[in-house]
């Protein structure tokens, strides 16, 4: 589902664009969610927070302690995010351990019954994720890979082979909110010349102007750590989805899908 829906819209001559929020950051989390949609996402990640996470920077790490201190639990979040409408598709990245204590087939059953239909393990090797990739698509979930700069020439292969959704490239060795590297545009253009599936790239990319040098590699754009400053800072739902609405429309403008000065 996910996969089809980045597809059609990529077919249009979009740049796709993916924000994420970090699930139960605020008790008002969910607005988050649906001032992301108004404001042009093509689909939207939701953070499932988890205790001791290996990928994710100080940003990201205190969004997901904040939420942990408020009490969230997956089940929580998943019962807020079934209650409400979202006219994008929704993706949740966790780690494998959350997925292991409630088991593969119903974690990912868990996550369609929400509405959840794309999922992240970033700790998830390929070469142990078959079990999990058989899960998700049983319940209709795209399993997504990731894929980083110094991932081998065979392994990138396989990666895009198996990853599903699309895949998420990773622009630098690090974690995110980490500045964004060159080193991302070559990795997304050598993924696009091993498979049609979209590529999206991810970490550091915090401004219009990143999104725009990631675009001239990749089909779009995953942007987390620098939302979650500024919900972190106070920022509003209407705050956020107009920072959302700006990237969109810089997009929107190099593609040449809006004239000059048109709103997004």
């Amino acid at each position: 589902m996910i996969e089809t829906h980045l597809r059609r819209r990529r077919s249009e001559g979009r740049s796709l664009l993916v924000p994420y929020v970090t699930g139960g950051i605020r008790a008002d989390w969910i607005d988050y969610l649906t001032a992301y949609a108004r404001a042009g996402a093509d689909a939207i990640e939701i953070g499932l927070p988890f205790s001791d996470p290996i990928l994710d920077g100080p940003v990201i790490q205190e969004a997901s302690g904040r939420a942990l201190r408020r009490g969230v639990t997956v089940r929580g979040l998943l019962d807020e995010v079934a209650a409400v409408r979202i006219d994008v598709p929704l993706i949740a990245m966790t780690y494998y351990n959350l997925v292991v204590h409630r088991g593969a087939a119903d974690f990912c059953r868990d996550l369609a019954a929400a509405g959840i239909h794309g999922l992240i393990v970033p700790d998830l090797p390929i070469d142990e994720s078959a079990s999990l990739a058989e899960a998700a698509a049983a319940a209709g979930v795209d399993l997504t890979l990731l894929a980083a700069p110094t991932t081998s020439a065979e392994r990138l292969a396989e990666i895009a082979a198996a990853s599903r959704g699309f895949v998420y490239a990773v622009s630098t060795m690090g974690t995110t909110g980490a500045q964004f590297a060159a080193s991302g545009g070559r990795l997304a253009a050598d993924l696009r010349q091993l498979t049609d599936r979209p590529v999206l790239l991810a970490f550091g990319v915090a401004t219009p102007d990143d999104a725009l040098t990631a675009v001239q590699s990749a089909d779009g754009v995953v942007i987390g750590a620098a939302l979650m400053r500024r919900v972190l800072e106070g920022g509003t739902p209407d705050e956020l989805g107009a920072t959302v609405a700006g990237l969109r429309k810089a997009l929107d403008l190099d593609a040449g899908r809006l004239p000059d000065g048109a709103r997004p």
